[in-house]
């Protein structure tokens, strides 16, 4: 039957594919064949990494897949040229173990040698030790235990210096600790006169809210003397000195270690504690106690402001009172407290930088652990002081 001329019983025309799948193209790498009942595996053709980058996935999945077969005999004779891509395509395929029966030439017998004697590569365990605790808590230990060992070294050290300079007072490095003295005790009167007002105002306001519900307006007096004159006045300095003063030290020595400036003056025969050490060690130690009056008296200001515009204290009678509401040990102990935490600072900001490795990394590690101990430190000698003198100058 035909309409218009076209036949219309007759099928259609079919559209023709452009892209049909490509045979199988592993002939030309590998046969398989079958010899005296043995099943052997024939591996042709050129095993470089120009020619197997196309096809490289494809065959590494199947030569693993004939690699399971322990009883496979591989015959690689008639490989043309091999590389080392080559070579380790079928050392992977393998697990990197050869196969029990395989057939090599001299010049590919060399490759497969080399890659033999490479060591193996240790796989972590998923599972930690059942002792990991305790080793971790061990090289704690043994940390603190090196850096104890360290500071006892660099305060005897010092000690010898001392006495070395206290026999030859020429030798006595003045102008370093003037330096020192310059660097961390004026040039810190900024944050720490901020700091301690603010700090002032937060604890005068929050008091004298809690004493109005009392009644007992009038011993804002003793909370702000006793707590900034004696606790506040010379931890807000001591903190504030070892993030800023205590990162210095570190960094200073710690680029002089980087730039091997250090070694220069080893070279010229100029002690690092006499030079470098001491003078920092004495100049915040002199420093610390003037920080802690200044911090304290600008505390107490900013307290007397808030006093008088919160409970309308007058100020000259905040100022005339004080003296009979805090007994002047208060002062010595903060002033004691400025010393001993001065110089501890020192010293461990210049432990770590003497400790500070040839290399930036080491150089912020050592600086933020400087930093770290130090405050910690600051920490732990006030609450001594305050174990220690508990009944001095709370009577």
């Amino acid at each position: 039957m035909t309409i218009l001329g076209i036949p219309m019983n007759e099928p259609k025309p079919e559209l023709m594919h452009t892209s049909d799948p490509p045979a199988n193209t592993m002939q030309q790498w590998f046969q398989l064949s079958t010899r005296a009942g043995l099943a052997h595996i024939v591996l042709t053709g050129n095993y470089t990494l120009t020619a197997l980058e196309p096809i490289l996935k494809s065959l590494m999945d199947e030569l693993s897949k004939q690699a399971k077969n322990r009883d496979l005999h591989w015959d690689l004779t008639g490989i043309q040229q091999m590389d080392i891509a080559g070579t380790t395509l079928l050392w992977r395929a393998w697990k990197a173990q050869r196969p029990e029966h395989l057939q090599l030439r001299p010049e590919h017998e060399k490759m497969f040698a080399r890659l033999e004697q490479l060591p193996a590569i240790k796989t972590e365990t998923p599972y930690r030790d059942l002792l990991w605790p305790l080793t971790a808590v061990g090289g704690l230990a043994l940390l603190l235990w090196q850096h104890a060992i360290g500071l006892v070294s660099l305060i005897g050290q010092l000690l010898l210096d001392v006495i070395y300079l206290f026999r030859n007072p020429v030798y006595i490095p003045w102008r370093e600790i003037s330096a020192n003295l310059y660097r961390t005790g004026a040039q810190a009167l900024g944050i720490t006169a901020l700091v301690g007002f603010l700090i002032g105002i937060v604890l005068s306001y929050l008091s004298s809210k809690q004493l109005q519900l009392f009644g007992a307006d009038i011993f804002i007096i003793n909370i702000l003397g006793i707590s900034i004159i004696r606790e506040l006045g010379p931890m807000l300095a001591a903190i504030l000195v070892a993030g800023r003063s205590g990162s210095s030290m570190t960094a200073q020595l710690g680029v002089m270690r980087v730039t091997q400036e250090l070694d220069a003056l080893t070279v010229m025969g100029i002690s690092h504690s006499q030079r470098l050490i001491l003078p920092k060690v004495l100049g915040l130690g002199i420093a610390m106690p003037l920080l802690v009056v200044w911090t304290s008296a600008i505390a107490l200001l900013g307290g007397i402001v808030a006093a008088e515009w919160q409970l309308g204290l007058n100020s000259q009678y905040f100022v005339s009172a004080l003296p009979d509401a805090v007994p002047i040990a208060n002062l010595w102990l903060g002033l004691g407290k400025g010393v001993v935490c001065g110089m501890v600072i020192a010293l461990i900001a210049c432990h770590f930088g003497l400790r500070i490795k040839p290399n930036t990394e080491s150089l912020g590690e050592g600086t933020t652990s400087s930093v770290v101990t130090a405050i910690t430190m600051v920490i732990i000698i006030d609450a001594i002081f305050a174990v220690l003198f508990s009944d001095v100058g709370l009577t």
